[in-house]
């Protein structure tokens, strides 16, 4: 069931997807780590407060060292006020499936005209990390980056900007962001080893799938290399469709643990 679920996940997210009514759900009273549904938080990076989301299944609420699914979204829902809505219909639906996947799922959001590679936006997003791990005891050796599309670029530029702090890599319909000269080799060799699974349609004219084959490539001439590469014949960018129903995303990310 849970490998179903996961398919869900960003499914349900871009449905929902919307910077309006994203107020938390959090019950009053309780204590810092003891919260759980459709958080929201606040981080601040150099003077500018930015807000984020997360996710925490009741059955994970004071549990210690739960793991952590880092979500990187695409451009459309950059914005301020969180992407993923938190009550009504849609809402509802978000939270049936979010609550079913066994890990905390993080959810910054870019500020418009901005992109995750951006230094301000990575600051954001690694500060937001630091302080879901501080506040509910998660596990450092189990923090997963994902993203689609402008998100999965962010995904490989936070990655070898920080390497070896993230578990496993999933970038869907992503590329690189590098925009001159060798732009696959130098993320390649800073991802190095860590466990990667990219996706992209061969039919993508949006981002080439060119991106996806390069890069893989270049991970590929690193020794011990650890990437899995899903191409899907007669898809366009809606990828993310055909990776979400992968029965083994789920389980293949959960099951990857930092030495």
């Amino acid at each position: 069931m849970r490998n179903l679920l996961f398919s869900m996940l960003v499914g349900s997210l871009f449905a929902v997807a919307s910077p309006a009514d994203s107020r938390a759900l959090e019950e009053p009273g309780q204590q810092s780590g003891q919260a759980s549904g459709m958080l929201s938080r606040t981080v601040r990076v150099g003077n500018e407060s930015h807000g984020y989301q997360l996710y925490v299944p009741a059955n994970l609420r004071g549990k210690e060292k739960p793991p952590v699914i880092v979500f990187l979204h695409g451009i459309g829902q950059r914005g301020e006020g969180g992407f993923v809505r938190a009550e009504g219909g849609a809402g509802a639906v978000a939270r049936q499936y979010l609550e079913q996947v066994p890990a905390i799922i993080l959810l910054p959001q870019c500020r418009r005209n901005q992109f995750w590679h951006d230094p301000e936006m990575e600051r954001m997003v690694m500060t937001a990390i630091d302080q879901t791990v501080a506040e509910f005891s998660a596990d450092t050796k189990r923090l997963y980056l994902t993203g689609v599309s402008m998100g999965g670029y962010g995904a490989w530029h936070i990655a070898s900007q920080q390497a070896g702090r993230f578990a496993a890599l999933v970038s869907i319909c992503g590329g690189s962001p590098l925009k001159s000269g060798d732009r696959f080799a130098p993320i390649a060799r800073r991802v190095g080893r860590t466990p990667v699974w990219v996706f992209h349609g061969r039919e993508d004219r949006i981002v080439p799938v060119n991106e996806s084959r390069q890069m893989v490539e270049a991970l590929q001439a690193i020794e011990g290399n650890r990437v899995r590469y899903t191409e899907i014949e007669g898809v366009g960018h809606n990828v993310w469709l055909n990776a979400l129903a992968e029965p083994q995303l789920l389980p293949w990310i959960l099951a990857q643990h930092l030495s």
